[in-house]
């Protein structure tokens, strides 16, 4: 029994601050990215609130998807996981700030989404036809009901393990794992609509099934990957315990793996489908991206997106090297980036020169495309700071930790 608490009291050391210059470093691009987002709409309010639309998924897809993953170690039963488990619930709470991103969204609707337009809508048949989802008032509805839900969960996880901390008491996890089932359910539904309403939506002609899932696929990647970072500078800077070794990382690469194939395997899905049926409907969304550069950044998507993560993390001992993890991680995190800009970007081009679908603007990049993108990594890095001040890094009342860190291949 001593021994268990003696333990416990090394694990509660995790709970210092993080250092001074962590601090400093997130503040400076919190900093930063705020002025540039200010500046970019004074100069070019259009081409900013798109870039709104890639600021506003990227820090969803941190905040939900480290939220998937805290609910995916309960509902899988997981224990290699564990001691990291701390680290994806104070990311999670961004789910709760994503909501912040979403205000020059709202502000420029009629700007970046052409179904609000309901004198266009009334001449167009297809979209009068969608008009029942896509208009705005459920818009608003849909869109508040997923953070609210979302909201509720994460109340429900987070509490719960930060009162395990303080109580030890097992059948917290017991009731997590009850509550990560409809979670899964609902997270699907969820997670797709958001999906459809800020990203499908930018083309509201242009439907896929599958969409949701692509969504999905970059959102949990892009977790991993954030979330490997926060381990690898935990551990260099003796926050996480000594336990924690290459075992653990090799986890974590996988995972990064195994969700590269994935992705890459949900977009030839979508794509090849498409490009088989060759049907009007559903080329008018590749039409774009095929056209006056655009087609560069769409084949270039393979490289950025498949081969180059998949041949940083292909080998058992890069999953294990620190080094070549953090490479991987942000080169994921910057992949994820360009997936959005490919995503979000060409109906820009489109509606800034006057709908030519073919003609005119190709992809722009400057310091407007980098705004949103600083300004995401300064609140993902701030948040974080202020969620985990006074706080241990690691569930240490939770009753898988010890194997957890006892975890090997």
């Amino acid at each position: 029994m001593s021994s268990n608490h003696d333990k416990q009291l090394d694990y509660n050391k995790t709970g210092k601050d993080l250092p001074a210059s962590y601090s400093k470093v997130g503040f400076a691009l919190l900093g930063v990215g705020l002025v540039l987002v200010l500046a970019s709409f004074a100069v070019d309010s259009l081409r900013a609130s798109f870039n709104s639309v890639l600021g506003f998924t990227l820090l969803l897809s941190i905040g939900v998807g480290s939220l998937f993953m805290v609910s995916l170690e309960y509902i899988a039963g997981a224990v290699w996981s564990t001691p990291f488990r701390r680290i994806s619930e104070n990311l999670s709470v961004l789910t709760l700030v994503a909501p912040i991103l979403a205000i020059p969204i709202v502000l420029n609707m009629h700007s970046i989404y052409h179904w609000t337009h309901l004198e266009v809508v009334a001449t167009d048949e297809l979209l009068k036809f969608k008009q029942p989802y896509l208009n705005e008032s459920f818009f608003y509805v849909r869109s508040a009901a997923f953070f609210v839900i979302m909201g509720l969960f994460y109340y429900v996880f987070i509490s719960g393990s930060d009162k395990q901390d303080k109580t030890g008491d097992q059948s917290i996890t017991k009731r997590n794992i009850i509550f990560s089932a409809p979670f899964m359910f609902i997270f699907a539904i969820l997670i797709s609509i958001m999906a459809i309403d800020y990203l499908m939506s930018l083309e509201p002609h242009w439907f896929s099934t599958i969409f949701g899932v692509y969504y999905f696929a970059g959102t949990f990647l892009s977790a991993i990957a954030t979330l490997t970072l926060f381990v690898l500078y935990l551990k260099d800077k003796n926050l996480l315990p000594a336990a924690i070794n290459k075992n653990h990382l090799y986890n974590l690469g996988a995972l990064m793996f195994a969700f590269t194939a994935f992705w890459t395997y949900i977009a030839f899905s979508q794509f090849v489908l498409i490009w088989y049926a060759n049907l009007p409907e559903e080329t008018l969304w590749f039409i774009p991206r095929m056209h006056n550069g655009w087609e560069y950044l769409s084949i270039g998507i393979i490289l950025v997106h498949f081969i180059i993560p998949f041949g940083l993390l292909i080998q058992r001992k890069a999953k294990m090297n620190p080094t070549r993890l953090k490479i991987a991680a942000f080169w994921i995190l910057f992949a994820h980036i360009y997936d959005l800009y490919s995503l979000i970007m060409p109906t820009y081009s489109r509606i800034n020169n006057h709908e030519n679908i073919t003609d005119g603007n190709g992809p722009q990049f400057g310091w407007f495309e980098l705004a949103f993108p600083i300004l995401v990594a300064g609140i993902v890095m701030v948040v974080f700071g202020i969620v985990s001040k006074n706080k241990p890094l690691i569930p240490i009342g939770d009753p898988k930790l010890q194997r957890g860190l006892d975890f090997h291949l």
